[in-house]
């Protein structure tokens, strides 16, 4: 399987797609991820940034780093945040090729430390995150895992 990871500060003309990408996927509203992409194209700050896996013109893997996940833990910051790989594209390492890159990438403009909420068990491990604590999500009843990566 061939794709390639782009950071949206390269290929700004995919904003509008990856934006309705991100919402489909996660039901977060439209305009949340076009606000968010519209403020990383503005280079201003390293965060937020957005990052996708391209196989040929299809999106089929995506994350971004946000300042802070939905969650009460505001001093645990940025966050990766909306990671998703496409059904027919897992058990590929599309994800963990993701997560290497936005640390590698995140690490170069000066954040070396990342963090990362989910309510998966023993995915991040296998790609050097490491279990912090349990965090509130926002109007969520049940507390989430919160992980962290130091580069």
């Amino acid at each position: 399987m061939e794709y390639e990871i782009i950071r949206l500060t390269d290929k700004p003309q995919l904003k509008e797609t990856a934006a309705q990408w991100f919402h489909e996927k996660w039901g977060i509203p439209l305009e949340a991820y076009t606000e968010s992409m519209t403020e990383c194209l503005t280079r201003k700050h390293a965060v937020p940034q957005w990052y996708m896996a391209m196989e040929d013109q299809r999106i089929i893997g995506g994350l971004g780093v946000i300042e802070n996940d939905f969650h009460n833990r505001k001093d645990l910051s940025p966050n990766v945040c909306a990671v998703y790989t496409e059904e027919d594209k897992r058990c590929n390492g599309v994800a963990g090729a993701l997560l290497d890159y936005v640390c590698a990438d995140m690490k170069d403009q000066g954040i070396a430390t990342l963090y990362l909420v989910t309510d998966h068990t023993s995915f991040y491990e296998r790609y050097g995150w490491e279990f912090l604590c349990m965090v509130q999500g926002d109007g969520d009843p049940e507390l989430s895992r919160m992980y962290i990566h130091k580069g």
